[in-house]
């Protein structure tokens, strides 16, 4: 078994927080992510980005604390900066491309949730050639 076979997708991501309440709102309310359920007497709440599942949760101890950046793919990076804007979102920068590879341009815009996790918009754009 190789190992595409063998690990199929990302189910499910944790992102650490301190207030689980605070974190609920931004993600639901500001960000405007599913809203899946939380754990009752358990620092756990759940919500659905596309296919993954991420699971925001109070670590039992510092071990357990994740630290990763997290792309959101948008489809207009332009459009989804400035409503997020719109709610308060304070990005560290403006939309910018990172990378052109030929076929597709790499935007990225990035900004952090209440409990300064990093987060990134992301669209990949295709290249449009200039007619000759």
């Amino acid at each position: 078994m190789t190992g595409s076979e063998l690990l199929q997708s990302i189910g499910q991501i944790h992102i650490s927080v301190t207030d689980l309440d605070r974190a609920v709102c931004f993600y639901r309310d500001t960000l405007g992510m599913q809203f899946l359920f939380q754990v009752p007497g358990q620092p756990m709440a759940f919500f659905r980005c596309g296919e993954v599942r991420l699971y925001l949760g109070v670590p039992e101890s510092e071990e357990f604390r994740s630290k990763s950046v997290h792309y959101y793919r948008v489809a207009s990076i332009d459009d989804a900066y400035a409503e997020l804007q719109g709610r308060e979102v304070e990005f560290k920068n403006a939309p910018h491309m990172i990378n052109n590879d030929g076929t597709h341009e790499l935007w990225l815009a990035f900004f952090q949730d209440p409990d300064g996790n990093h987060l990134s918009l992301m669209e990949e754009r295709p290249v449009v050639s200039s007619p000759d």
